[in-house]
């Protein structure tokens, strides 16, 4: 049974191909996307705090993004088999739904027990909301645009990290914890009706195409599964994980380790901003480009940077300057290693695996920024925070071989001549 039930339009406007970078469904993507992430970017902060309201101690505290992140990575693990039987424009409308609105219900209670079932819901919600937004990236531009279009959406996610975040935890104390929420909620609840409006068809398709697919679809019970398999994302599945390690590492630990009021903040702002920039600019240079040759200066900036942020959390002089710098670079490289890596996962499982190239990239950053706070902070109690920080830097260098690796199996595939009718 549908979740949702979603009519295709005959419209003549529909007749102007919503599809493609300037049409009219990736627009609706871009909105509904920074909707959804305008309610799951300032609680992370929010909920925090408002578990702290209740009495919960750090480890309560910290459960909370840990309970949010689980059920996360654990929708994910079946994300395939519902996109196959709902759809991706179905299963965004319920995520955001599953994110939305039980954020109402935050306000009924701050103890910990209360504050984590209502976690555990959202995170359903925004791993839900998370692969199916960008794997409808790749379903609504064609391939010649693709590069372009995951920079953009990389922005739609990455603005309201920069400007949601702080400003959410500046709500909650000038204005109090429910209007915030309220806020939130309404604006991920907003977001589901969105995905009703887009046409459902896509970019590579006709109009004729479109009725055929949409006919065998509903035969199969969705989408039909990639010839490919996984084995050919592991490549840039690898260097996208472990380079998110350090970003879970930077966002948990960098208040700690930074003397100074404003020095973890100013860093954090800077970093959310580079990767924006990034991914941006990855996207624009890919299209002309071709994908693959951000490899290896991403990974080689990952690694600089965060070994930046060794050296200012081991006190070096100007501490806060290159801790803020460092963090800019690490931005700008893992921004284009994720807008890279995501394209490359696009074309290699092919136009029916879009959500399964979608599913491995979201595990691979979650999973990434999760393990990456928690390694960090063990081998923070052994080594310190600067020395975490360091092998975090170590460890992103030995994926150093495997970027130029990738970008060699890239640049073969753009010398060789597709074949008759292959579009991607």
């Amino acid at each position: 049974m549908a979740l949702f039930t979603f009519p295709r339009r005959t419209d003549p406007a529909d007749r102007r191909s919503p599809t493609g970078l300037e049409g009219r469904d990736f627009v609706l993507l871009i909105v509904a996307t920074l909707g959804t992430f305008s309610n799951y970017a300032p609680l992370l902060s929010v909920v925090s705090l408002w578990s702290a309201e209740g009495g919960s101690g750090h480890g309560g505290v910290g459960a909370a993004t840990g309970v949010t992140m689980a059920t996360t990575v654990g929708i994910q693990l079946v994300m395939s088999r519902l996109l196959r039987r709902y759809g991706l424009r179905r299963i965004l409308a319920a995520g955001a739904l599953l994110l939305g609105l039980p954020t109402f219900a935050y306000p009924v209670s701050s103890g910990l027990e209360w504050v984590l079932a209502v976690s555990a819901v959202r995170g359903v919600g925004f791993g839900m909301v998370a692969v199916a937004g960008s794997a409808l990236v790749a379903e609504l531009v064609p391939p010649g645009q693709r590069g372009r279009a995951v920079g953009r959406y990389g922005i739609a996610v990455g603005l309201p990290q920069v400007v949601c975040l702080p400003a959410g935890v500046w709500c909650a104390q000038q204005f109090g914890f429910t209007a915030v929420f309220v806020v939130t909620g309404a604006a991920s609840v907003l977001a589901a009706p969105l995905a009703g409006l887009m046409s459902g068809r896509r970019a590579e398709e006709s109009e004729e195409e479109h009725a055929a697919n949409e006919a065998a679809s509903s035969e199969r019970g969705g989408t039909s599964r990639p010839e490919g398999g996984l084995r050919p994302l592991a490549g840039p599945w690898t260097m996208l994980i472990v380079s998110a390690c350090a970003l879970g590492g930077m966002t948990s630990f960098l208040p700690l380790a930074l003397e100074g009021d404003a020095a973890a903040p100013t860093a954090l702002f800077v970093l959310s901003a580079a990767v924006i920039v990034g991914r941006w600019a990855a996207g624009s240079f890919s299209d002309r480009a071709g994908s693959g040759r951000l490899l290896v200066p991403g990974v080689l900036a990952c690694a600089l940077g965060t070994a930046g942020v060794a050296g200012a959390a081991a006190g070096l002089p100007a501490a806060a300057v290159l801790a803020s710098v460092a963090a800019g670079l690490y931005g700008l490289g893992f921004g284009a290693l994720q807008n890279d890596t995501l394209v490359m996962m696009f074309r290699r499982a092919g136009p029916q695996g879009h959500g399964m190239a979608s599913t491995a990239w979201n595990m691979a950053y979650d999973a990434g920024t999760g393990a990456g706070a928690v390694v960090v902070g063990v081998a923070s109690q052994v080594v310190g925070v600067d020395g975490a920080f360091a092998a975090a830097a170590a460890l992103i260098g030995l994926v150093g071989p495997l970027a130029r690796l990738e970008r060699g199996h890239e640049r073969a595939h753009r010398a060789t001549p597709a074949p008759a009718g292959e579009t991607c």
